[in-house]
C-alpha cells in the first residue's frame, strides 16, 4: 500500500474508531513522520517550463529575453528574472555561433595574384625597426626584386617617412 493510501487509512481509523494517531499508525504500519509529512505541491511553473522548452526548440537562436517578450506580448504577465531562472533550470541555452570557415581557393588580394614574371616586374618593401643603446629608434627600409631576390636598397635612418621612401623608389627606378 502506498503512503498516501496509508494516510487515508490512519485518518479513517482516527475519525471513525477514535484511535490515537500513534496507535492507528502502528496498526497500519506507517511511521508517524510519514503520516504528518505534507506532500509537495505540484510545480506551479510546470506549464511555463513546458512552454519554454517548446519555445526554445522552435526558436533555437532566441534566448530568455525574447521568450519573456513573447510571453508578455501574448498576455502572460511574467517577471523577466523568473523566466531567466526557469530557462537556466531547464538547461536551455542559445548555441554559440559557428565560426565562418575561410574559403580555400584563390585569394582576392593583389599581393597574392601578382606573380613576378621577369626582373623589375614586382618589388617588395619591408620596414624594420630597431632600438639603439641610447634608446633611439632606427628605421630600416629593404627593397627586394621578387623575381631575382636581389636587394635593390637598404636604407637605415632615424627618420624615414613616406617622402623618403618615394625618393628611394624613384632613385632605384631611374637607375634600372
Amino acid at each position: 500500500m502506498s503512503p498516501s493510501r496509508r494516510r487515508q487509512a490512519v485518518r479513517m481509523l482516527c475519525g471513525r474508531l477514535g484511535l490515537s494517531q500513534r496507535r492507528a499508525c502502528r496498526i497500519v504500519g506507517q511511521h508517524r513522520s510519514t503520516q504528518r509529512h505534507q506532500p509537495a505541491e505540484p510545480d506551479p511553473d510546470h506549464d511555463l517550463r513546458r512552454w519554454l522548452r517548446v519555445f526554445a526548440k522552435a526558436h533555437p537562436r532566441w534566448g530568455y529575453r525574447r521568450a519573456h517578450a513573447v510571453l508578455n506580448r501574448d498576455g502572460y504577465a511574467c517577471n523577466r528574472k523568473k523566466v531567466q531562472r526557469l530557462w537556466r533550470e531547464e538547461g536551455l541555452r542559445v548555441p554559440a555561433r559557428r565560426r565562418k570557415r575561410r574559403r580555400v581557393g584563390e585569394s582576392t588580394t593583389a599581393a597574392d595574384r601578382l606573380v613576378a614574371e621577369r626582373p623589375d616586374h614586382v618589388w617588395a618593401l619591408d620596414y624594420q625597426f630597431d632600438v639603439t643603446a641610447t634608446g633611439r629608434i632606427l628605421k630600416i627600409l629593404h627593397v627586394v626584386d621578387e623575381h631575382t631576390r636581389e636587394s635593390l636598397a637598404d636604407v637605415v635612418a632615424y627618420h624615414l617617412d613616406a617622402d623618403a621612401t618615394v625618393d628611394v623608389l624613384d632613385k632605384i627606378a631611374a637607375g634600372r
